[in-house]
């Protein structure tokens, strides 16, 4: 194995917008996420509101000449 050409591997921390740290190995140091598994809805149960209606009634619309043939 040839020496000198691995980068550094090191103990860094990652950052969660929502405040958790998780300490792992990484070639990069203080990495910040905005989202972790702490604060996903998938991991958590909660599901935020996305309003979604706004882009099917302009789906609809747009494609409505289409459906009346």
């Amino acid at each position: 194995m040839k020496s000198d050409i691995h980068p550094k591997y090191a103990e860094t921390v990652i950052k969660c917008a929502c405040g958790n740290t998780i300490e792992v190995g990484s070639t990069k140091t203080d990495i910040s996420v905005e989202i972790c598994s702490k604060c996903h809805p998938f991991f958590t149960g909660k599901q935020k509101l996305v309003d979604t209606a706004g882009r099917i009634e302009r789906f609809r619309k747009k494609y409505a000449k289409f459906d009346k043939k």
